[in-house]
């Protein structure tokens, strides 16, 4: 469990993120696309953060309800919707595609979980084998200053769910 640092109305620290932007040339299964930085900017920004790309409850349970209420996200004012874990940027772009995130959610790489430990939101998975991952949480940001924080107790997904979210805009 992650132990966070960081608080509503505290201004997130500076991050780069690695990311494929979806082309069409990437729903060709076999081309990798090229990877690029990308960093939150002044935005009202939706990040949801989850341990792992494919892992039964990011995959089923955690990710697919925020696109599939992209439209109420973008209704309430959001502009940009990103997933976020420590997979690298190739894993993610995978899973993007799989998912069919195209370029409604940006999946991003916060390799080595650098940016979410600096916000105490990363959390030690080593004895499954996953190593330092990102936590399961979701940040509301307006204009790189936190204005909702829902880091999930234990397992499963809640306060960091599309619904919490869409409550808390």
């Amino acid at each position: 469990m992650a132990t966070p640092t960081i608080a509503v109305g505290d201004k997130v620290p500076h991050g780069t993120f690695n990311y494929i932007p979806h082309t069409p040339e990437l729903d060709d299964q076999l081309v990798c696309g090229t990877r690029m930085s990308s960093y939150m900017n002044s935005n009202k920004v939706v990040l949801v953060s989850v341990p792992g790309a494919f892992t039964p409850t990011c995959h089923v349970n955690h990710l697919p309800p925020f696109l599939a209420r992209y439209d109420e996200f973008k209704a309430k004012g959001v502009d940009i919707i990103a997933v976020l874990a420590a997979n690298d940027a190739f894993v993610m772009s995978g899973w993007a595609r799989v998912e069919g995130l195209k370029d409604k959610i940006l999946a991003l790489s916060d390799g080595n979980a650098e940016w979410s430990k600096a916000m105490g939101l990363s959390v030690d998975l080593s004895h499954v084998g996953f190593g330092l991952r990102t936590a399961r949480y979701a940040i509301i940001l307006d204009d790189l200053v936190v204005k909702y924080l829902g880091v999930e107790p234990g397992r499963g997904v809640t306060v960091s769910g599309a619904e919490a979210v869409l409550e808390a805009l």
